[in-house]
């Protein structure tokens, strides 16, 4: 009896229905082209995914190894069209979920390496998991803000960092963003080089709103980590606080289409994330369907 050839292993998880493939690759002898990522993330014809997370040691690759000495562990972050990002804040919490779920570390608070810089995730008793996502930025001047358009309707917009850049819109009614099929318009397109992240937010009640966000690179998402930190800031900013000029935090609750995150701005201006992190499945992929060798076309160095 003939044995079939091993796939490639692979997991799948989600952090507030933000969902992943993951790709252990602790050597990083892989090399996903964008293409392969596409068809990883393809949900009607692959695993499925808002992106991909290929969990490689810092030191094996050229962006993660001045980080080495920080982060043992260096997340790859890809979206769904297999363009590279800088960070995604749901997905250091699946990342770190991972780590725990194989055993590559016992340790309660981990640091996770991105292009953005190194993150920390901390195991909570509930379940949860806590991400430091660092400070947010404000640029000042004409890069400050911005105007989102969806159809004939538009909006002024904050432009806020968290590794990864955002344009915070406040609106009447989350319908008004439309499908978010297709991205947003939004002007002047100089103030976003690269393209940006679009938060759509609403007022639940004190200190609590809710957002639809259309993400760089995978279009509408059921949560964006990142994007919920952004939102939290600028909102508190709309609201006269300032954690750092204050001297006392601020947090609120951000509610996304597919559950609920707990956002604080520390006084010294750390922003934190609490939400949950799910593994959801783990096999492999069928060598029939996706040739390993198609994601080691290129050697990364």
């Amino acid at each position: 009896m003939s044995t079939a050839p091993a796939g490639l292993p692979f997991l799948k998880g989600h952090g507030t229905e933000n969902d992943f493939v993951i790709l252990p690759d602790p050597d990083g002898a892989l090399a996903p082209t964008p293409a392969a990522v596409a068809r990883l993330c393809d949900r009607r014809a692959g695993v499925g995914g808002d992106g991909l997370l290929r969990v490689v040691r810092s030191d094996a690759l050229p962006e993660g190894r001045t980080l080495a000495d920080e982060a043992t562990w260096f997340m790859d972050y890809r979206n769904a069209d297999g363009s590279v990002a800088e960070m995604c804040g749901n997905g250091v919490r699946v990342f770190a979920r991972f780590l725990w779920h194989a055993g590559l570390t016992d340790d309660p608070m981990v640091a996770v390496g991105t292009r953005a810089g190194v993150r920390w995730a901390r195991r909570e008793a509930d379940g949860g998991v806590t991400v430091g996502m660092g400070r947010a930025g404000l640029p000042s001047g004409r890069e400050a803000t911005a105007t989102v358009t969806v159809g004939e309707r538009h909006w002024p917009a904050l432009h806020v960092d968290m590794g990864n850049p955002h344009a915070v819109a406040f609106v009447e009614d989350l319908a008004h963003a439309g499908p978010l099929l297709d991205a947003p318009g939004v002007a002047p397109a100089a103030a976003y080089p690269h393209g940006t992240n679009v938060e759509f937010v609403v007022d639940r009640g004190p200190a609590h709103v809710a957002l639809r966000v259309h993400e760089r690179g995978s279009g509408e998402t059921r949560s964006c980590g990142t994007g919920a930190c952004a939102v939290m800031v600028a909102a508190a900013r709309r609201d006269g606080r300032d954690p750092v000029a204050d001297g006392r935090d601020a947090t609120y609750t951000v509610d996304v289409p597919g559950g609920r995150l707990v956002i604080t701005e520390r006084a010294d201006g750390e922003v934190e994330m609490t939400g949950p992190a799910v593994i959801v499945a783990e096999g492999s992929l069928d060598p029939s369907w996706l040739d390993p060798a198609e994601l080691r076309a290129t050697a990364l160095g």
